[in-house]
This record gives structure tokens, sequence and C-alpha cells, in this order.
């Protein structure tokens, strides 16, 4: 029998573990995931930041823990997965969110800086969806892997972004993307990516005074920055089985940059 378009987009009874969840983009997704029905586990480095987080989960009467846990270090991811597979369950969605940026030129850009952009942005990726996959995913042949990526990994800096390293870490993460979709749809397991542009969050603050708010705004076709929603359909769309069939893709969530810059 055909299901409802409610109940395609229902992800009662589902998990999720969402990395670098106790705030801006992450805590977006958990919200818009809890929201849709599915238990929520939130992890970044900060316990504290975790626990208001997950308050704040809660009160909207989603089922919400926490574990502190810093993905660019191997022995915290293997350790993140293992709690997570203990509380929760089985893993249905992962949500690979945790970032790191830096601003310099490149010819002064400082070695140990790219390296801690890539260990969290990309590794760090690859290592938690195969943990998860191999213990949860695979043995079920069933999973849901969400990969943030950004307008920024589909085209180069503009000039004052000044961002190399975080840039050529986004476009690894689509092509990760891509790849690991192909080689994991035999398990039914879907890999997709989110393309935000620019949203207000502490990582995105001093390049938002640098760049000014206003002229951001005004580049973008509809003339305003992202917000608390707009990240929510995308999420569980690719989560539910509203888009059991997408898989490898990306989209970019980002009121047309990307249209008018050329990506």
């Amino acid at each position: 029998m055909t299901r409802t378009i409610q109940q395609l987009f229902d992800l009662t009874g589902k998990t999720a573990l969402i990395t670098g969840g106790s705030r801006g983009l992450g805590l977006q997704l958990a919200h818009a995931l809890g929201e849709a029905g599915a238990k929520v586990l939130i992890s970044s480095r900060k316990a504290a930041d975790l626990e208001e987080a997950c308050a704040e989960l809660q009160a909207a009467g989603i089922d919400a823990r926490w574990v502190a846990a810093d993905c660019a270090k191997e022995s915290e991811i293997h350790r993140l997965a293992d709690e997570t597979l203990q509380r929760l369950g089985d893993v249905d969605i992962l949500v690979n969110n945790a970032g790191a940026s830096w601003g310099a030129p490149a010819e002064d850009h400082p070695l140990d800086a790219w390296d801690k952009v890539m260990n969290l942005n990309v590794r760090g990726y690859f290592l938690l969806s195969q943990i998860i996959a191999k213990k949860s995913m695979i043995p079920r042949k069933t999973g849901r892997i969400i990969n943030l990526a950004s307008i920024a990994g589909l085209n180069g800096n503009p000039p004052a972004m000044q961002t190399i390293a975080y840039n050529t870490s986004k476009g690894a993460v689509i092509n990760f993307t891509r790849a690991l979709a192909a080689e994991w749809g035999k398990y039914n397991i879907t890999v997709n990516a989110v393309c935000p542009g620019f949203f207000p969050s502490k990582m995105t603050a001093g390049l938002l005074q640098a760049m000014g708010e206003e002229n951001l705004a005004a580049a973008a076709p509809l003339k305003r920055l992202g917000d608390d929603e707009d990240l929510k359909g995308l999420c569980v769309l690719y989560a539910s089985d509203a888009g059991k069939h997408i898989t490898g893709q990306w989209l970019a969530v980002d009121g047309g940059v990307s249209v008018v810059t050329g990506a």
C-alpha cells in the first residue's frame, strides 16, 4: 500500500547521531530530526554546551541525550560511536556536522591549522561513518548518512575570505559523499550532502562581521541569510523514506548565492 506524505517523512522509532549538535546548524538539524519523531544524540566537545542544548531539545518534546567527544581524535570517535550504540541501540541516521575553519592567506596558512581543519572536517567524517556503518548500518542493510558540506566547497574563495583549508575540506566532503554513496548503495545506505550558504553562527561570526551581513544578504537572490528553519526540510528529506531513492547528491541551501557565483 502506498504511504502518505506524512508517513514517508515520519521518523518515529528512528535514532539519530548528530555531531557538532550543541549549537548552530547542528542544533537546528537535531531539532528537525527530533520534531519528525527520531530519538537524537548530540555530540560536541563541551559538556556545558551539550547540557544546555539537550535541555532545549527536551523542552521541545524531543527524546534527546548527549555525549561529549572531540571528533578530530580517533580514540574519541571510537568512544562516541560505542557510547551512542550502547545508549541508543542501532543508529539509523548519522549527521556528520562537526567542523572547524581557519582564516589566513594561503601563502602563510599554518600547517597545523590545515591539519586541524582536515582532521575534523574530512577524516572525522570518514572515520565515524565507517564505524557506525560497520557496527550498525551494514549488518542491518539500512542507514542514512548526511554530511554537512558548504557552498565554500563548490568554487574558489572570494578574495576577502582566505579560508583555503575550509574550502578544500568542504570540496572533499562533497566527493566523499559521492564515493561513499556509490560503494554503500548495495547495503541500502544513502549518503547525501547539504551545502549551506551564509548562516549566522559562532563559526561564521568573524566572517560575517568582516564581509558585512547586509552585503552578503544583498548578494543573494533571496536577499537574506539563512535562518533557524532553513535546513530542516532538506535534513528530514534525506533522513526519511521520502528520500529513500536519493543518494550521492548535494543541494545548496544558500538563498541562491551559488546560482549567481556560477557553482
